[in-house]
């Protein structure tokens, strides 16, 4: 028989964690047809000798939820081999969405991801209301990878109480309504839903995040919508420093029992990570799983869009205030003093001893470019909010500092924990700070060919099968026979992160965002297409919505 594709004479690691194998990979109707010695013929060939062939990746935790409907190849997470992505993490989201509700959905956003107002104003297209319909949206939009929705709590709540989701708990008829409306997202196909209680996860007007404020009886009944279905699991965003209380565990604990179905959160950090593995450990066993970053972190400050400080009570003066409203406020001693106060916080925001001027834009500061900010307090004889505050206003607010890049020490034990899940990438968030949605092939480039951290069998199966299996991705992840041909042909000795972050101008209206870049794929094939050769777009859109099915 001829097939549609076939891929030949590659070293083939199918996701299991087995062994590579020398095979060709044969292609029909969008699914793998035969792995071995192939004879016949196919409409279009791929000679991979000296390559590898692997699934194509899985990221569990993205935030496209806006970005898929300006952009159609989901960048930057493609360019690194992703075919499937899970967006909806951390509780924020735009769908349910009354029409009245919708800058409010969109300031959660600007503050929590830190994707520019005017982006999203101009991008998104408000075809649904409801969940259900946002997921059929997606599914007839066209789209170069496969893409799949937790529901967000956030917006749930919004749905439902309207602004009083920012002020208080829901009460029992609020809860009964909200819990309706996840268990008829999951049943459209939602893979789970999430929350967060993130301090730092502020919303509209610096307000908390409407999931932030959820109580212990409506996380249980809205858990208990995954038990009734079978299906599903549940991401939740504890904190961003890292220090796991007992009641996080008893809150775990409470979430896994009323589900019945894995809970992943976030997050753990090196510096205390046995410590946390060691104690959430019967967690682990009934279905708890932590995520970790691959990627050490750099993380970019620009004032403009202060999200980097949004846990910080006197940042409540400026967030989503006009830029000339921002400026005279940091100008303010009054606000200085409060800052400086809220520093003593126990919270995630940059650090400022470890911060460094990376871009001006006014000639005369053009010297203070790749200075310490420590070393710019000492010269001018400033403490470092004087120095940081007044840099930023004397540049219009355009200035970019950099907080330097995260220590890998530790790491390598964190990430080959066996307890742990790869994720955290965030592709689609925090576009004027950061960009870790390269992780894929770093992992490959860095963590197995240069610090032979993990071989690369294990490195493949923990971006794919794993994924598959705890989101309930069903058919994807594995490159056996009957499975969803979602490919990607790389060489292992080129495959790698560009680390070196950069912006470009390419979202609505011109915006800004950072991204890194790949090297070393060859071919990218979701579906049965291709959607890359060597990192550059065929045009073939052949993504489908991956949606959750009953596991029981």
């Amino acid at each position: 028989m001829a097939y549609d594709l076939l891929i030949k004479n590659g070293t083939v690691v199918d996701g299991t964690g087995a062994p590579r194998f020398q095979a060709d990979v044969a292609i029909a109707n969008g699914r793998i047809a035969e792995v071995g010695k192939i004879r016949d013929g196919a409409a279009t060939i791929i000679d991979a000798h000296g390559l590898i062939v692997a699934p194509g990746f899985i990221d569990p935790h993205t935030h496209y939820d806006a970005q898929i409907w300006w952009d159609d190849l989901v960048t930057c997470s493609s360019w690194h081999g992703v075919t499937t992505t899970v967006m909806g993490n951390c509780g924020v989201g735009i769908a349910p969405c009354k029409p009245g509700m919708r800058e409010i959905a969109a300031w959660d956003l600007v503050n929590v991801e830190g994707i520019p107002f005017e982006v999203l104003k101009r991008g998104i297209t408000w075809k649904w209301e409801t969940f259900p319909q946002y997921i059929e949206a997606a599914a007839q939009h066209k789209l170069g990878i496969n893409v799949g929705f937790l529901a967000p709590l956030t917006p749930f709540r919004h749905y439902v109480m309207g602004e009083e989701s920012m002020d208080r708990a829901a009460r029992p008829e609020e809860i009964k309504q909200i819990r309706q409306l996840i268990y008829d997202a999951v049943a459209a196909g939602a893979l789970g839903w999430s929350t967060s209680k993130a301090a730092n996860h502020v919303g509209y007007q610096g307000r908390p995040l409407a999931s932030r404020l959820a109580s212990l009886d409506e996380l249980v009944a809205y858990a208990s919508v995954l038990k009734d279905l079978g299906r599903g699991v549940i991401e939740f965003n504890l904190n961003v420093t890292g220090n796991f209380t007992d009641d996080d565990y008893n809150l775990l604990d409470a979430l896994l029992t009323a589900s019945g179905r894995p809970v992943t959160w976030l997050a753990v950090f090196v510096h205390n990570h046995k410590e946390t593995l060691a104690k959430v450990e019967p967690l682990v066993k009934r279905g708890g799983i932590p995520q970790v970053s691959a990627v050490p972190i750099v993380r970019n400050v620009n004032l403009s869009t202060p999200g980097s400080f949004a846990a910080l009570p006197a940042f409540k003066r400026v967030l989503n205030k006009p830029l000339e409203v921002m400026k005279k406020e940091y100008a303010d001693p009054g606000f200085r003093d409060e800052f400086r106060a809220n520093l003593s916080l126990k919270v995630a925001r940059p650090d400022l001893r470890r911060m460094r001027v990376e871009e001006v834009h006014q000639p005369e500061l053009k010297p203070l470019e790749g200075k310490p900010l420590t070393q710019i307090a000492q010269e001018r004889g400033l403490d470092l909010i004087d120095a940081l505050l007044d840099l930023a206003v004397a540049d219009g607010l355009q200035t970019r500092f950099t907080d330097m890049p995260m220590s890998e020490d530790g790491m390598d034990s964190l990430l080959s924990d066996p307890r742990t899940m790869i994720g955290l990438s965030d592709g689609g968030a925090h576009v004027d700070a950061h960009c870790e949605a390269g992780y894929p092939t770093y992992m490959i480039g860095h963590w197995v060919r240069k610090k032979q951290l993990f071989s690369l069998e294990r490195a493949v199966q923990l971006m794919t099968a794993d994924p598959a299996d705890i989101f309930g991705i069903v058919g994807r992840g594995r490159l056996t026979p009957g499975m969803a041909a979602d490919v990607v042909i790389f060489d292992f000795d080129q495959i790698n992160t560009r680390m070196r972050q950069h912006q470009i101008r390419d979202l609505p209206g011109g915006g800004a965002r950072f991204v890194m870049t790949a090297q070393g794929i060859n071919y990218t094939i979701v579906n049965g297409e291709v959607i890359y050769v060597d990192g550059q777009p065929t045009g073939a859109l052949p993504g489908q919505v991956v949606r959750s099915q009953r596991m029981n």
